[in-house]
C-alpha cells in the first residue's frame, strides 16, 4: 500500500482536504497534471464561512494578508448590496483574494503536514477492490500504479474518478454562455467597480488590483455560442463596448474565457472506496461566488471522517454522513444559483422582478437572509438521532469568547488547531470530567462564556466536530449528564462503550 489515501486533482478542495488528512495523521498523496499552480482565478472570493474554517485551522491569517476585506456582497448583481457586516460571525465580510493565492497557502501548508504531491502526473484510471484501489498515473516516465485505501476525486467537472466510479451526474446543460478575463482597462479610475445590466446584456468589472481588472460579462449578441469555441481578443473587446458603453481603454489581456450555466450533481458522492468532493461532485453558473467555498465546506467535513475510518475509531455511521450532510446544502446552492441566473435576463419583466427584489432586500431580515446563504453561515446539519435532544445539535460552532480556569481569554477557533473534537465543559466541576476513555483525537477543555451568548447559557457539555459543528450538546437540567456525555463521546468517537 503506497499511501492511505490519493487525491487525484490538486487545487484548492485537493489541497485543503490533503492537509486535513495529513493533520490527522494519514499517509495522503496528491495527483496534479500541472506541473505549477496556475496563475489564473476564477475564484476571487472567500466567504465567511469558509473564513471561519480556515481560521480553525490557523490559515486565516496568512490568506488576510494577502486579500482584501469587504463589507459586502450581492444576489444577482441586484442594486441593493448584501450586507456581511451584520453577521454573527467574526468573519464577517468577504476576502476578495485570487484564488491561485488560496491555492499556494493551502498546497505550502499541505506540504508542511508532510502531503505529497505529484506534479506534472496525470491520474488516468481507478480501480477499485475490497481491500484498496489502484491508481494508473502517467507522468514523464511514462505510466505506473499506485495504490491506496481510499481515492477522493477532487478533479474538477469533467471528473475521471466520477465517471470509473459509475456515478451519475444529473441535471441540465448550459443554456447560454457567459465571457471572463483579467485586463488592464486604462480608461477606468484606479479600483474602479462597475456592474450594470442593459438591453445589451450584464457587465460586472472589479479590481484584482490597481492596474488589472475582472471582467464578467453576458453579452446578449454572444451568449449563444459554445463554450467550446476559442474566445478572440477581438470578441473580448465588442463584447466590453456593448455592454459596457466603450472599451474602457482595453489593453493587456491577461486571460479569458468563456463558460456556461450547466447544472449538475453526482446522484451519489461516494462509491465504496471512491469519494468525490467540489467540482467533481457539482458544476453550476457562479452566481455570488460560492463555489470554491463550497469545495473547501465539502472537504473539512470529509476529512477527519475519512481519517477516523482509516485510523479505526469512526462509527460505521460516520463516513456515509459525508453524503448525506453535504448532498442537501449543495441541491440548495444549485438552486439559488439557479435563480439568480434566471435574475440576470434583460426582459422588461425580469427587469421589474429585479427591481422589485432590489427594494425589498433594503429590510434587515431579509438581507441577513440572503448574506448567510451566500456565505454559508445558514448550514447546520441534522441533529444526531441518537443524542439528547438540544439547540445546538448540529448547528455551526461560532468563534466563542472563552474565559478559561487561569483566567485567560481565548477564541474558541484556537482549540481546533489539529482537527481533533473538543470536549467544552462550561458548568462541569465533578471529578471525573477529565477522564474520559476514547479512540479518536479529543480535547478536553474546561472554561465559562467570556462574553453573553444567550444560545449557550443553559449548556453544561457540548461536543465540538472537528469541522466546527456541534456533535451535541447537554444541557444543565440533564438528570445524568456523566453518562449522557460518556454515551455521547462512545458514539461519535469511540471508546468502551461503543
Amino acid at each position: 500500500m503506497n499511501y492511505e489515501v490519493i487525491l487525484i486533482g490538486g487545487g484548492p478542495v485537493g489541497m485543503m482536504l490533503a492537509g486535513e488528512l495529513a493533520l490527522a495523521g494519514v499517509k495522503v498523496c496528491v495527483v496534479e497534471r500541472l506541473k505549477e499552480t496556475t496563475p489564473y482565478s476564477r475564484a476571487l472570493t472567500v466567504h465567511p464561512r469558509t473564513l471561519e474554517i480556515l481560521d480553525m485551522r490557523g490559515l486565516k491569517g496568512n490568506l488576510m494578508s494577502k486579500g482584501r476585506p469587504l463589507s459586502r456582497g450581492h444576489f444577482a448583481g441586484l442594486d441593493t448590496p448584501l450586507n456581511f457586516s451584520v453577521l454573527d460571525s467574526s468573519s464577517n465580510y468577504t476576502l476578495f483574494l485570487p484564488q491561485s493565492e488560496t491555492e499556494k497557502v493551502l498546497e505550502e501548508w499541505a506540504l508542511n503536514q508532510g502531503v505529497m504531491v505529484l506534479r506534472g502526473f496525470e491520474a488516468v484510471s481507478v480501480n477499485q477492490d475490497k481491500h484498496g484501489v489502484d491508481v494508473e498515473i502517467e507522468g514523464p516516465d511514462g505510466k505506473s500504479i499506485l495504490r491506496a485505501l481510499y481515492v477522493v476525486g477532487t478533479d474538477g467537472a469533467r471528473s475521471m474518478v466520477r465517471k470509473h466510479a459509475h456515478i451519475s451526474f444529473e441535471g441540465s446543460d448550459a443554456t447560454f454562455t457567459a465571457i471572463l478575463g483579467d485586463a488592464v482597462l486604462s480608461d477606468l479610475p484606479p479600483m474602479s467597480v462597475i456592474s450594470r445590466i442593459t438591453e445589451n446584456g450584464l457587465v460586472s468589472i472589479m479590481p484584482i488590483n490597481e492596474q488589472i481588472y475582472r471582467v464578467l460579462m453576458i453579452d446578449l449578441e454572444r451568449r449563444h455560442i459554445s463554450k467550446d469555441e476559442a474566445l478572440t481578443l477581438e470578441e473580448f473587446r465588442s463584447s466590453i463596448i456593448r455592454t459596457a458603453g466603450s472599451d474602457l481603454g482595453l489593453r493587456d489581456v491577461k486571460w479569458m474565457s468563456r463558460f456556461g450555466n450547466a447544472t449538475r450533481q453526482a446522484g451519489r458522492y461516494r462509491n465504496g472506496r471512491l469519494f468525490l468532493a467540489g467540482d467533481s461532485a457539482h458544476i453550476h453558473f457562479p452566481a455570488g461566488g460560492q463555489g470554491m467555498n463550497v469545495g473547501l465546506q465539502e472537504a473539512i467535513n470529509l476529512g477527519w471522517k475519512l481519517a477516523g475510518a482509516i485510523k479505526g475509531w469512526a462509527p460505521g455511521w460516520l463516513l456515509d454522513s459525508y453524503h448525506d450532510e453535504r448532498f442537501p446544502w449543495n441541491t440548495a446552492l444549485l438552486r439559488n444559483t439557479q435563480v439568480q441566473t434566471m435574475l440576470m435576463d434583460v426582459t422588461p419583466p425580469v427587469m421589474e422582478l429585479r427591481d422589485m427584489l432590489s427594494h425589498l432586500i433594503r429590510i434587515p431580515e431579509a438581507n441577513i437572509q440572503l448574506a448567510e446563504q451566500i456565505s454559508a453561515l445558514d448550514v447546520h446539519y441534522a441533529a444526531d438521532a441518537e443524542s439528547p435532544s438540544h439547540p445546538l445539535n448540529g448547528k455551526r460552532f461560532k468563534d466563542l469568547s472563552l474565559k478559561l480556569g487561569e483566567g485567560r481569554i481565548i477564541n474558541a477557533y484556537q482549540l481546533l488547531r489539529q482537527g481533533e473534537f473538543v470536549l467544552l465543559h462550561l458548568n462541569a466541576n465533578e471529578e471525573n470530567a477529565d477522564s474520559w476513555e476514547t479512540d479518536g483525537p479529543l480535547q478536553v477543555v474546561h472554561a465559562s462564556l467570556g462574553q453573553s451568548e444567550p444560545d449557550w447559557i443553559d449548556v453544561h457539555t457540548a461536543l465540538i466536530r472537528p469541522d466546527g459543528h456541534v456533535a451535541w450538546a447537554v444541557s444543565l437540567s440533564d438528570s445524568d449528564p456523566m453518562q449522557t456525555i460518556k454515551e455521547g463521546i462512545a458514539r461519535w468517537c469511540g471508546g468502551p462503550a461503543s
